[in-house]
């Protein structure tokens, strides 16, 4: 069965209004990197597409030691994000250019493992998402956001309308490992970022893609360096409490065995980059 309407909402009120109208059948898209190839392939056919290209929702805004990036923002916009480079480093890790042209900060949030990258730099900078629909607005960490494979928290006729970082009081890095240098999957991802004053860590995120069935945080890993010196002792610390904490999966690209090793050594290269 073909898709039988296509809406283009000109604002967020309208958008909401269509999602409260029609509900799960439905289908919510920005850049369709996502959906596209599921109805391409016959695996998904919707009745109702509603784009939200036309919405404003393709905005970056700073104000007050903060940036706020527009769900429907494309990995393009993200690469000249200079204000924070780590989300620069993560949006030059997805895709190809033609990806990155058309995938959204958005999209990328309900992207299936091992994709996520962005979400992951997004989480170790303690981003906040924020949601809408025609009742109101919310917002919640993005640590909050994910509650399964696949699962989020978001509550039927809301949309996510844009995330809100602050700039990053420490060091950051990302680094990926892939079976190729660009355009790839994931086999493993991490993002970090430390804060040390006096000479100790004061506060650490780190961020792993590959290792769950979402993008997570490696919550003993960071307790790990809190109020120690970021010398080669904690970080090796850190990396094995990431790698023990974490559940990875096997797929077409790499087993559950070789993830789970690759956590901790990228974990590890990660935190001596920043240190």
């Amino acid at each position: 069965m073909a898709t039988k309407e296509y809406f283009l909402p000109q604002s967020v009120e309208e958008a909401t209004k269509l999602l409260a109208q029609h509900g799960s059948s439905l289908l919510v898209m920005a850049g369709g990197t996502l959906v596209m190839p599921l109805i391409n392939e016959g695996a998904s056919m919707p009745d109702m597409v509603m784009g939200l290209r036309q919405t404003g929702l393709d905005t970056v805004a700073a104000s007050n030691g903060s940036i706020s990036i527009g769900a429907a923002t494309t990995m393009t916009q993200m690469t000249a994000l200079t204000q924070i480079p780590l989300l620069q480093q993560a949006a030059n890790h997805i895709g190809g250019w033609q990806i990155r042209n058309v995938g959204t900060v958005g999209g990328n949030l309900f992207a299936p493992p091992p994709a996520g990258d962005f979400a992951t730099a997004l989480l170790a900078l303690d981003a906040q998402v924020n949601l809408v629909s025609a009742k109101g607005q919310r917002a919640l960490p993005l640590a909050d956001f994910y509650t399964g494979f696949l699962t989020t928290i978001l509550e039927p006729g809301e949309l996510v309308s844009h995330i809100d970082v602050s700039l990053p009081a420490g060091r950051t890095a990302f680094l990926k490992l892939s079976r190729k240098k660009a355009n790839t999957p994931s086999i493993v991802s991490v993002a970090v970022c430390v804060v040390v004053d006096g000479g100790k860590v004061k506060d650490a995120r780190i961020a792993l893609n590959g290792a769950g069935d979402f993008p997570q945080r490696a919550k003993r890993a960071e307790a790990r360096l809190v109020g120690s010196r970021l010398d080669d002792s904690a970080i090796a610390a850190a990396a094995t409490a990431a790698k023990e904490d974490c559940h990875p999966f096997t797929d077409a690209i790499a087993s559950e065995w070789y993830r789970q090793r690759m956590v901790e050594v990228f974990v590890k290269r990660a935190l001596a980059q920043v240190a």
